[in-house]
């Protein structure tokens, strides 16, 4: 059975509930919630406390998180980054150093000082494992992995191309400089490039972590700004309508965020001035500094390997002249005075402690490169192979120090010296960077809190005011 509607009459007078037509249907909604809790003096106090709580708890969790990530980068540029690339330079250094001293053992033939072979098979075995650590310690997506293949494939082919050319040359067959020629041009055209592609992705990493861990955590800043802004608008407000000047609670979350924000830019600041001086008195002067030892090496084995073509062919010579122009560039004229070069820039970047090394690396480079010229008179315009030789490298006691072989030694030597007071100038900049960093992550986010706490108890007191 249908339900009758009941219609109105018209004419009919329809009654108003009180209050008005919209007090029949309570508002909802949001903003209607936000307007009746702001509506009294306790709503709006307690509004007030939650939006600085969450501001305050929200300054401290942003800036701990910017804080840690670079925290974790500065410290994979000390305990990562940085050891990476240095292998990396190594493993370059080791394998030209390798290709060289095979050279030199081989000019000597069967008066090999034992010294020269131990000094080959110890650049083989640190290039090998050091090839090792560093596949083992890469992640499978960097770029390194590529060229840590290749070098752990190539090394024992040009091993053995070694051994076979050092096993002809002592039987005194030809065939041997063939052998160690081929094996030192897959050295140059196939290890040394791969090493030098390693050496510049690792370098790239170690800049990036470089970048990350300088940065300048903006995003925190402009959240303490915004923090302080409203903690100051609010007791500007309690002021107006209470004229009480000071509220105790709102002045000590308000003297937590400046500790906080002040904490942070100390602690940021002397992040980012110790990765820059560990960066320019440490990374950057070991980059330049392996560019120069890698070029004295190469400067080595084209004056060694010209004496093994024994000048059937101009490659060696050309390499020489090439090197040695990277090295140290010449101006024609005014005494050939130096105008740039890997072992000029090498010495210009050097830290104060480092210097001297370098420069007495550059005396006796220059002492070989003179050294150098008066054997190249011998061959070329007295037709003295066997004095060019001798006095290129000799097992002969008397001239063993009036060799270039020893101003290459003395000079290689002086770059080692200065690589390791190089890579103590950075470690002692970088390490603990990141521990100062984490610890003011933490101080920050506790000032936060702390913040929060005397915000609410601030707020709290105004509050029980209207109880």
């Amino acid at each position: 059975m249908a339900t009758p509607v009941r219609t109105q009459e018209p004419g009919a007078v329809v009654p108003v509930p009180p209050g008005g037509p919209a007090a029949a249907v309570p508002a909802t909604g949001l903003r209607a919630r936000l307007g009746r809790a702001t509506g009294t003096a306790p709503g709006r106090l307690r509004l007030a406390g939650a939006l600085l709580a969450v501001l305050t708890v929200a300054f401290g969790a942003l800036t701990a998180w910017q804080v840690n990530s670079r925290a974790q980068a500065a410290e994979r540029v000390v305990s990562y980054s940085q050891p990476l690339s240095q292998a990396a330079a190594d493993i370059h250094r080791s394998l030209a150093d390798a290709d060289t001293t095979a050279a030199t053992g081989f000019l000597l033939a069967g008066a090999e000082p034992k010294a020269v072979r131990d000094r080959y098979e110890q650049d083989l075995a640190t290039a090998s494992r050091l090839i090792t650590e560093a596949a083992a310690r890469t992640t499978a997506s960097s770029p390194a992995q590529g060229w840590l293949t290749t070098l752990n494939q190539q090394v024992p082919v040009y091993a053995g191309l070694v051994e076979a050319a050092r096993a002809d040359n002592r039987q005194g067959f030809p065939l041997g400089g063939a052998y160690l020629r081929y094996a030192s041009d897959q050295m140059r055209t196939v290890l040394l490039p791969a090493a030098a592609q390693l050496t510049a992705a690792e370098n790239q990493e170690l800049a990036d972590d470089f970048a990350e861990a300088k940065a300048v955590p903006w995003a925190a800043y402009g959240l303490g700004v915004v923090t302080l802004g409203a903690l100051v608008w609010v007791q500007i407000r309690l002021f107006r309508r209470t004229n009480r000047v000071f509220n105790p609670g709102l002045l000590g979350a308000t003297a937590a965020v400046l500790a906080g924000a002040l904490w942070l830019t100390v602690a940021g600041l002397d992040a980012h001035n110790g990765l820059a001086r560990s960066e320019s008195r440490g990374a950057a002067p070991l980059r330049a500094l392996n560019a120069a030892r890698v070029d004295v090496l190469t400067a080595r084995l084209a004056e060694n390997l010209h004496f093994v073509a024994r000048g059937s062919s101009t490659t060696y010579a050309d390499l020489w002249t090439t090197t040695t122009e990277h090295l140290e560039s010449r101006k024609e004229g005014d005494g050939d005075l130096p105008r740039g070069g890997t072992l000029v820039t090498a010495l210009r970047l050097a830290p104060p402690d480092a210097s001297p090394a370098i420069g007495d690396a550059r005396t006796r480079y220059e002492e070989w490169y003179d050294r150098h010229a008066a054997a190249s008179r011998l061959e070329n315009v007295d037709a003295d192979y066997q004095g060019a030789l001798d006095a290129t490298v000799t097992v002969k006691e008397a001239d063993v120090p009036k060799s270039a072989d020893a101003s290459f030694s003395a000079a290689d030597q002086g770059l080692a010296n200065a690589a390791g007071i190089e890579l103590k100038e950075f470690r002692q900049a970088a390490e603990g960077i990141d521990g100062d960093l984490r610890t003011a992550a933490v101080a920050v986010a506790l000032l936060a809190l702390v913040a929060a706490v005397a915000a609410a108890r601030g707020l709290g007191r105004r509050l029980a005011e209207y109880r």
